[in-house]
């Protein structure tokens, strides 16, 4: 079949090469929709979530998925790395998922807000994979909720959410939220969940802090969702709270650590075909583009396991769950780890400097503040005798730091402190997404560096949440 009549994700995997196909995709490079891109500066955005505190939106660009029933719970031990054994009402946990080889598919919170209701909020590829077999595993006691991302609407034009979702975060957050709620507001511990009031409404919240101090994520119907924002905006003015948009938005995650997006461990194996078969040919998994300078025709290349995303300390030996045997099998000592890459700053500028020449050489646009140019990005690490030793994988500017970092992986016996080249651009002048423009490659100095990179962020986040373990 070719893939213009593609009707699933198999179609699409057995009408070509899957790393041709994705590296050639002609979507243009991922934004946070809905949500306007700048409110004053994404310069100024950033440094509030350091110095003042920033109102992130998350309404928009993830899926929500509401199981509910006797069931719910053992899907979710069925698929996750994670043990549930204290996975009580009221707590969040991050969700895991590996294939039958022990690779991720994905990532996101689950929250528990009843004794058999929980709400996955996330990328795509984690909820479609619990949706999947949730439907697909034979748990009769279980109801499946989908509401899905919002399309790419103007801000102020109709959109229908179950959910908003907001976080307040940074140094000032905390006197924010206690004006808000009238007073005194208890900090509770860690993904720890609550209710209080904003504006009349009564919300839920999360104890969270993005930014490595308190903070808290808060969600709520769809329908207050302008009530509640404009309260939270006037409360916070005075303590210099500053709404974020979708230029800063996806580049908190340079300083805190965290990895978006990894590739979801899918395409391969007989096992997995009917999930292929599921996934219909204009999923995530089949649109989305692949961008950087790793080029392998084995997808499986791609693949990442728990380790190297800094989930290892979640793998958890006491339930039965899908990977679990693969996991056991792996030697953990010589898997791959998480590290932040501090670029260059030469080198940096001669990738800016070269757009500036009429004549001369052109390197891939380095976009500010974040330079991803495809959904999933692989960039070639090697170090200095040329061996390819890792992947750079999510690429910006922190003004709070005034670098370009980027996070990724590195094999088992690389050092913090190591310096290491980034290959820039793709080879042989580009591949054909639309994102991509005639150039060279520039093979960028970086500095291996600790994940997170931001000091207050490693000081202060919970021990085994979106850490390395370097």
């Amino acid at each position: 079949m070719s893939e213009k009549n593609a009707r699933t994700l198999q179609d699409v995997v057995e009408a070509g090469n899957i790393v041709e196909t994705l590296r050639n995709r002609q979507n243009p490079a991922y934004v946070v929709p809905v949500v306007p891109a700048e409110y004053s500066s994404w310069r100024l955005e950033q440094r509030a979530w350091r110095e003042t505190a920033v109102l992130f939106d998350q309404s928009h660009h993830m899926d929500n998925v509401v199981l509910r029933g006797p069931d719910a719970l053992r899907l979710i031990s069925d698929t996750a790395i994670n043990s549930v054994a204290n996975f009580h009402v009221n707590v969040a946990k991050q969700y895991v998922p590996t294939s039958e080889d022990g690779y991720v598919i994905g990532d996101g919170i689950l929250f528990r807000e009843a004794k058999e209701e929980f709400l996955f909020v996330g990328r795509p590829p984690a909820g479609n994979w619990l949706r999947y077999h949730g439907a697909t595993g034979g748990y009769s006691d279980l109801e499946i909720e989908t509401d899905r991302r919002s399309t790419m609407n103007p801000m102020g034009q109709p959109v229908k959410r179950k959910y908003w979702r907001f976080q307040i975060q940074g140094p000032h957050a905390w006197p924010i939220i206690e004006k808000l709620n009238g007073g005194t507001m208890e900090e509770l511990k860690f993904f720890r969940m609550s209710h209080m009031r904003i504006a009349g409404e009564r919300v839920r919240t999360l104890r969270h802090g993005m930014s490595g101090v308190p903070g808290l994520e808060l969600w709520g119907d769809y329908a207050s969702y302008v009530k509640v924002r404009e309260a939270i905006v006037a409360a916070g003015e005075e303590f210099g709270l500053r709404p974020c948009g979708g230029r800063a938005y996806p580049t908190n995650t340079l300083e805190s650590g965290w990895i978006p997006d990894p590739l979801p461990a899918i395409y391969t194996g007989e096992g997995l075909r009917r999930y292929r078969e599921w996934l219909p040919a204009d999923s995530v998994e089949a649109i989305a583009a692949i961008a950087g300078s790793f080029v392998s025709p084995n997808i499986g290349d791609y693949y990442l396991t728990p380790w190297a995303l800094g989930y290892g300390g979640f793998v958890n030996y006491d339930h039965d769950f899908i990977g679990r045997s693969a996991l056991q099998r792996m030697d953990v000592k010589t898997q791959r780890r998480k590290v932040t890459f501090a670029w260059n700053t030469e080198d940096l500028t001669k990738i800016f400097s070269s757009m500036l020449m009429k004549d001369g050489v052109s390197y891939k646009y380095f976009d500010l503040p974040l330079a991803n140019y495809g959904y999933f990005n692989f960039d070639t690490v090697l170090d200095a005798k040329g061996s390819h030793i890792g992947l750079s994988m999510w690429t910006g500017y922190s003004e709070n730091e005034r670098s370009a970092l980027s996070l990724g992986v590195v094999n088992s016996d690389v050092e913090v402190g190591a310096e290491v080249r980034i290959i820039w651009g793709e080879p042989d002048g580009g591949s054909r997404k639309a994102t991509v423009e005639r150039h060279e490659q520039l093979a960028v100095r970086a500095i291996v560096s600790p994940a997170p990179y931001s000091a207050p962020a490693r000081r202060n986040y919970q021990p085994g949440w979106r850490t390395a373990s370097s």
